[in-house]
């Protein structure tokens, strides 16, 4: 018997491939149109001729089966339980997923109705995602840091029949607002017992006993039914221009991707291994951490829940990960521990490490211009500090780290480079499920974010003279459309079929595609000069290392202005205090100011720190094109920003249009008199 896997028998392959469930054929279903906003109606794929985008469409469970046939012994999942690593299978993954999905049928998950999974990363937010899938339902992730309102906003859109909640915190969310969720049938906690038994809510336990007497047969013919080219999953959109939209995501988009994104940077099939801990509910660590793992038979492993609050580090030691995907502020919190630890080090150390930075560097462009020459007494620098350095990240196993979601400064790039870390940046949507460019060690370019994924297309809408357009995606990653929504979906498709991203960007010679702004963001001020925002607020934070978040201002005004926050220490809750990070506070001694809170130097408008802030900004200013491109005012606000202030976003994006609302008396005084 052959091996049922990709194209060739896979490496890694042991005899004779194990059925444990077959696979069924599948075809696609009959559609006219390349997009749809109904949850039931399929859509035409973006197929090619021949090359990348040609593949035959495979459904997840098709997926799924052929890892589980050829290397069905293969660890698939890790987890930490009373302090050891307990693993699961790609059989045992399998079954259980299985069992969730008889127990979701046996709930009366009805076709087309969602699940919705409101909670931290876990082998269960996995088996409830895919096992709702292979029940014919569409799998909903729903942020953890939503309120009541927001959950039921989205519960209610996809009309969820069951939601999946991770413990009694989560719960009392979905209990405050079930009576306002007509198709609401049942409700499942996943970790730790009830703390009140009530109608129709299980534990993780209870659940997965539901389906026991649910015939193989009757899933099976559920998953005979399933089309590449129909929905399986929903993601939603942050809301940070009004309420979220439901991003259709059909099983090709998924498992094109997974296997396109794969191919492109060199995974080995059974070799992988990554740690799982951005928001399940965000596509990218969807694609990252489930589907990309699945095709390739990947390990992925749990980090804590309290991974962002300081022990993915610890995590990431334990595991070893031959991949890495941060988004820009997990990277810059890095950055900032390691320069909080040299300003420590010796006289000596501090030379050395120094010295190694400038080889490091120095062998990074190389290698990002192709010539591999490695400068003369770069193993020296290895083996003294970059070694040391990436073994105590727990990155000395990762052949690829990736930054991802938002933008990332300039400076936090040049200074892993220099350590011989470089980060690839990765460009993408929801809508593109995920990735659409990418860099990598074949090819990279500081603050580019790399070329196409091969079998997609690009091109650049109304570009102006410098060659900046609306950056337009084509290929099997676009998304089917936005659920009830097809005003939007017009909006966000043309007649083609292109994507409209809202992006501006261009190519450079090489053809490696540059982020030069968004056109929602970019201001306009009262000249008429087009202006965006990020690369001001980039040069911001690399000139004033004590600045945290940086938000520029002045659309329809005279001026730009500026709000700036100070890094300060997170409590456990992920909010701001009032107490400054190491880092500043030796910026302050070397300032002659003794200063341990922020409210400390807001509140005196502390003169040394206030000047020091001032000549960053007037470095800034030199920097400038033209003169209504020089920040002109700008204050420190009390507190930084923060996922639970409201600030950012689940994956640390800035929500301007909150930030401006929030602080619009500020913003004001900007502007009084003028």
């Amino acid at each position: 018997m052959s091996c049922p896997c990709f194209g060739s028998c896979c490496p890694g392959s042991e005899g004779e491939p194990i059925p444990i469930y077959r696979q069924h054929n599948v075809s696609l279903k009959p559609a006219e149109l390349l997009w749809s906003t109904e949850k039931h109606k399929p859509v035409k794929l973006r197929t090619s001729e021949s090359g990348p985008g040609s593949e035959t469409p495979i459904t997840i469970h098709q997926m799924f089966q052929r890892t589980v046939d050829c290397h069905g012994n293969e660890l698939a999942l890790k987890w930490k339980e009373d302090g050891k690593w307990i693993a699961m299978t790609y059989k045992e993954y399998l079954l259980q997923c299985r069992s969730a999905a008889k127990s979701f049928i046996k709930l009366g998950l009805e076709h087309y109705h969602g699940v919705g999974i409101l909670g931290f990363n876990s082998p269960q937010w996995f088996i409830a995602d895919i096992g709702c899938i292979m029940a014919g339902g569409l799998s909903t992730g729903i942020y953890t840091t939503n309120t009541p309102e927001a959950c039921q906003y989205v519960a209610n859109n996809c009309e969820a029949n069951v939601l999946v909640v991770e413990n009694q915190k989560q719960l009392i969310k979905v209990l405050q607002v079930k009576d306002q969720l007509p198709h609401l049938k049942a409700i499942v906690q996943y970790k730790g017992d009830l703390e009140q038994k009530l109608p129709n809510v299980y534990t993780w336990t209870e659940f997965m006993k539901l389906g026991e007497e649910v015939p193989d047969g009757v899933l099976d013919d559920v998953i005979k039914k399933q089309a590449p080219n129909e929905c399986c999953t929903l993601i939603y959109t942050s809301g940070t221009t009004g309420n979220p939209k439901g991003v259709m995501l059909s099983h090709d988009n998924i498992t094109w991707i997974a296997n396109a994104v794969g191919t492109m940077t060199n995974l080995k099939m059974c070799e992988e291994e990554v740690v799982s801990y951005l928001p399940l509910s965000h596509v990218a660590a969807q694609v990252n951490d489930i589907w990309i793992t699945m095709r390739f038979a990947a390990t992925t492993s749990f980090a804590q829940p309290d991974a962002l609050k300081g022990s993915l580090v610890e995590t990431l030691r334990e595991v070893h990960p031959t991949s890495f995907l941060g988004v820009p502020r997990v990277w810059e919190k890095m950055h900032e521990r390691m320069k909080e630890v040299g300003a420590k080090s010796s006289f000596l150390q501090k030379q050395v490490v120094d010295w190694a930075k400038e080889k490091g560097s120095k062998a990074s462009q190389n290698e990002m211009n192709g010539t591999n020459v490695v400068p003369w007494g770069f193993s020296v620098a290895n083996n003294l500090v970059f070694k040391k350095v990436r073994s105590a990240l727990g990155l000395d196993n990762c052949k690829a780290c990736y930054t991802g979601a938002a933008p990332i400064t300039k400076d936090t790039l040049e200074y892993f480079m220099s350590l011989h870390i470089p980060l690839f940046e990765v460009y993408g949507m929801s809508e593109s499920t995920g990735p659409h460019t990418i860099s990598c060690q074949e090819g990279f370019c500081i603050t580019s974010c790399g070329k196409e994924v091969p079998g997609c297309n690009t091109k650049l809408d109304n570009p102006d003279k410098d060659g900046n357009g609306e950056i337009c995606f084509y290929g099997r990653h676009v998304f089917m459309g936005y659920l009830n929504m097809p005003e939007k979906t017009e909006e966000a498709l043309d007649n083609e079929g292109w994507l409209h991203s809202g992006d501006l960007g261009k190519h450079d010679k090489e053809g490696f595609l540059f982020i030069t702004g968004r056109i929602k963001e970019i201001i306009i001020t009262a000249g008429g000069e087009n202006i965006p925002p990020v690369p001001i607020e980039d040069f911001v934070k690399e000139e004033i290392p004590i600045i945290s978040n940086a938000m520029l201002v002045g659309d329809k005004k005279k001026f730009l202005s500026m709000l700036l926050t100070l890094k300060c220490v997170m409590n456990d809750a992920g909010e701001p205090t009032d107490e400054l990070s190491p880092l500043v506070i030796e910026f302050c001694r070397q300032h002659g100011v003794s200063a341990t809170k922020v409210s400390e130097i807001v509140k005196n408008k502390e003169p040394a720190i206030y000047k020091a802030i001032q000549e960053g900004m007037e470095r800034v200013n030199n920097k400038a094109t033209s003169n209504a491109q020089r920040v002109q005012k700008w204050t420190i606000l009390l507190q930084d920003f923060s996922i639970p202030g409201g600030e950012l976003g689940p994956t640390l994006k800035l929500k301007r249009s909150y930030v401006s609302e929030k602080y619009q008396g500020q913003i004001n005084t900007f502007y009084s008199g003028t």
